[in-house]
């Protein structure tokens, strides 16, 4: 009986229903130019891992922990903290600018409402990040524009300085990774059916409740991820500090960069960079944890 019925389901595929035993190979064709640019990012990652064990002068042939013993010195320890300072900082601040820029994009019914808001989301990206640099020194001058707006409506008796101060440097960080906070959070946002907000809504729920205890806690996938994805991106930054911060914001890429430049230091550049991008990945690697254990203990309650 059992062979009957193998039978007859083989006699009943079609040619297009009998499995392609192609279809493996040419996806891995798909994927050959992810996986070589992943494979070159591997090998530089590699090749720095190597020269932060290296000597100056020696980076492939010398071995010593010179260049991660310094990195212990204060002057060190500071940048390290400023930077996951401001990159927190700025994280927390770009996600509350961008939960009603998603909103808008994620619930509007107009098409035409729905793509100038993505122009005006996507339009930071086209633009230079020097050049986003150089228009924030103009924003932030003493004779900025800001400070001249400040000074006509009376706010301020005398100009704010910006410039040179983690307070420029904050808003600079903001600006430039708003959109990657934007985008995923719209897209987890529109994820999430209207039915749950309506249901809501029937039962007394206000707006700040549907937000808060239903499109919040769906779409925290899609939030989490761009929460990290912005802290990982402020915690590397490079042109917003330089320009905006000078040699006053000290921020860890920027360091980097000093040993590389002008004294070609190439081990001590390449240990800074490890333990920044090995700090980088631990906090996010927690704040994923401590989200989905939250979750759990949440489900687990409920």
């Amino acid at each position: 009986m059992t062979q009957t019925k193998k039978g007859v389901i083989k006699a009943g595929l079609g040619a297009h229903d009998a499995p392609d035993p192609g279809f493996p190979a040419r996806r891995w064709l798909l994927l050959l130019p992810v996986l070589s640019f992943l494979a070159v990012l591997s090998i530089a990652t590699l090749a720095v891992l190597r020269m932060s064990f290296g000597v100056q002068g020696h980076e492939w042939s010398g071995f010593s922990l010179h260049s991660y013993a310094g990195l212990l010195e204060p002057y060190y320890t500071r940048s390290l903290w400023l930077t996951l300072s401001l990159a927190f900082q700025s994280t927390v601040l770009a996600m509350l600018l961008a939960v009603p820029v998603a909103m808008a994009m994620a619930r509007t019914r107009s098409a035409l409402a729905r793509r100038l808001l993505l122009t005006g989301v996507l339009l930071p990206l086209l633009v230079n990040l020097l050049l986003q640099s150089y228009g924030w020194l103009i924003i932030l001058a003493p004779g900025g524009v800001l400070n001249n707006a400040l000074l006509a409506l009376g706010v301020v008796q005398r100009p704010v300085l910006w410039l040179y101060r983690e307070n420029g440097v904050l808003l600079g960080l903001v600006q430039t990774a708003l959109p990657l906070a934007v985008l995923p959070m719209a897209s987890a946002l529109k994820s999430v059916s209207t039915t749950y907000e309506e249901a809501a809504a029937t039962m007394g729920a206000s707006r700040w409740q549907i937000l808060r205890h239903v499109l919040l806690p769906l779409a925290m996938p899609g939030i989490l991820a761009s929460a990290l994805l912005v802290f990982a991106y402020n915690a590397s930054a490079f042109a917003i500090p330089l320009l905006l911060g000078g040699r006053r914001v000290t921020m860890l890429a920027v360091l980097i960069r000093d040993q590389i430049a002008p004294l070609l230091n190439w081990p001590a550049a390449s240990a800074a960079s490890v333990i920044l991008m090995l700090v980088t990945l631990g906090v996010m690697a927690v704040s994923q944890k401590l989200v989905l254990r939250t979750r759990k203990i949440e489900g687990g309650v409920q």
